[in-house]
């Protein structure tokens, strides 16, 4: 293990980190505000950073085992150091209960224990929403972006933060990679912020949540969400970008160089767009008695963009809803964005893999001679990135009937617990029962808040990185 590396990367990390909270300290200024939380916390973060930073490692070399530890350390050290400007200003003074809704916005999950949002000052919205534009595209892609890394090694960082079965480069530098990823991200998020100006949210509002938007987060300013602004444009434009950012962004990238056929051939795509389709038509058919034709096409066209992207912004309460309709939400906060988006959940295409893996292996049950090829975009797909979508998907099931027993001691009921517990792991935000869109996470224990804020950052990191934290060997020098 290269503990000098990975000190010196988790100390850019931090600097980094202490950077970016420059922004609500003057938020805080610009409001009128008290900017001391984030002062002390900027410099207490550049301090551990800066002290990091200082090792210089015996040698650059980082492979897979330095980068997932890379990368598990520098979430849980954002989100703890993140933490404290909410319990240094007040607006969330128990520390367990800052930890949660810090974990919540830096994983995009946005299941929040806040029972009056806009209690909070401006300055606490803005930063509690803008972890959620930080965690969309991951902080260490942002450092190698802005930063030199140790040459092509810096790809076990991007395939630890990366959500997706497998990551590979648009062009041949990680770095140049990380930038282009970086360009398309800023600038759907200002595209969407105008937009939503021209919907009469003020510049603040807007800002903050194309921020929740582009992380797939779901953070609002409001109490309500998006229903208190009762406006089918806001929301349409927020559903149109939720389609865009739970889409690949290496689509993106094939469209801008005019590779527009190869992007539009993605069977991934394809299927996303078909999920999208078919969950609308069911909901309007099931809400049409309530809404009528265009209200139901509304609602169904937001509620299926916000639950599949994982977004969880809420509009209307689903709880109120046919049965099959829940049960149809839960299976898209199962299935989530596609893989290279800012969306959580299992990712689309390991779906497909894990459907057509599963069916090829009954096929050789019925025929052992038969060869069955399991292929996606017309290409074969390896046996390791097949096994590794089984070990995922397994794990993931672990992990999920784990955190559901655990918060179960609370006492409440199966449907608050288990969607709490798929909540987290798929990094959606809102659940059914007592978490619904009428309520939220302050119900539960702060054991169980713990448990579930480590199960977020479990998701948002696709086990792995989280996991190797855990695991002895993973200490010990080579």
């Amino acid at each position: 293990m290269n503990y000098g590396m990975i000190a010196y990367i988790l100390g850019r990390v931090l600097l980094i980190l202490a950077a970016l909270m420059l922004l609500p300290l003057l938020a805080a200024l610009v409001c009128g505000e008290s900017a001391l939380p984030y002062a002390l916390t900027a410099l207490l973060t550049a301090l551990v950073g800066g002290g990091l930073w200082l090792v210089r490692p015996k040698t650059r070399e980082i492979y897979a085992r330095e980068g997932f530890t890379c990368v598990g350390l520098s979430w849980l050290a954002m989100s703890l150091l993140g933490s404290l400007p909410f319990v240094i200003s007040g607006d969330i003074p128990r520390f367990i209960d800052a930890f949660f809704e810090t974990v919540s916005g830096f994983t995009t999950t946005g299941a929040s224990i806040l029972n009056d949002i806009e209690s909070l000052s401006r300055a606490g919205l803005f930063w509690r929403s803008f972890t959620h534009w930080i965690g969309g595209m991951g902080v260490l892609v942002f450092l190698m972006a802005v930063m030199p890394m140790s040459g092509e090694r810096s790809m076990h960082i991007m395939r630890a933060e990366v959500p997706g079965p497998t990551v590979g480069k648009l062009v041949p530098r990680a770095r140049q990679t990380a930038r282009i990823l970086y360009l398309i991200y800023t600038g759907f998020t200002v595209a969407e912020t105008i937009l939503l100006m021209c919907g009469g949210m003020s510049f603040y509002e807007a800002l903050l949540h194309a921020f929740a938007t582009a992380g797939t987060g779901g953070f609002s300013t409001r109490n309500a969400s998006i229903a208190a602004f009762d406006s089918a444009y806001i929301e349409g434009v927020i559903g149109v970008f939720l389609v865009l950012f739970g889409m690949n962004f290496n689509l993106f990238y094939l469209i801008l160089i005019g590779r527009v056929r190869e992007a539009l051939r993605s069977e991934e795509l394809h299927r996303y767009f078909e999920i999208i389709l078919a969950s609308i038509a069911l909901i309007v058919l099931g809400t049409f008695r309530r809404y009528g034709f265009a209200g139901s096409l509304r609602h169904g066209f937001f509620i299926t963009m916000t639950t599949l992207s994982t977004a969880g912004f809420c509009t209307q309460d689903y709880m109120l809803w046919p049965a099959y309709l829940q049960t149809m939400i839960v299976l898209l906060m199962f299935i989530g964005g596609c893989a290279g988006s800012t969306g959580g959940g299992l990712k689309l295409s390991r779906v497909m893999l894990f459907i057509r893996t599963a069916a090829a292996d009954v096929g050789r049950v019925v025929n052992p001679r038969r060869v069955n090829r399991v292929e996606m975009d017309g290409k074969r797909v390896t046996a390791e990135t097949t096994g590794a979508v089984y070990a995922y998907v397994a794990l993931v099931m672990l992990i999920l009937l784990g955190c559901t027993m655990l918060v179960s001691f609370d006492g409440y009921d199966f449907s608050t617990n288990f969607t709490a517990a798929l909540s987290c792991i798929s990094n959606v935000g809102p659940g059914l029962g007592k978490i619904g869109p009428s309520g939220n996470f302050s119900i539960f224990s702060s054991f169980s808040k713990l448990v579930m804020a480590v199960t977020m950052l479990f998701g948002r990191l696709e086990i792995y990185a989280m996991l190797i934290l855990f695991i002895p060997s993973t200490w010990k020098r080579r």
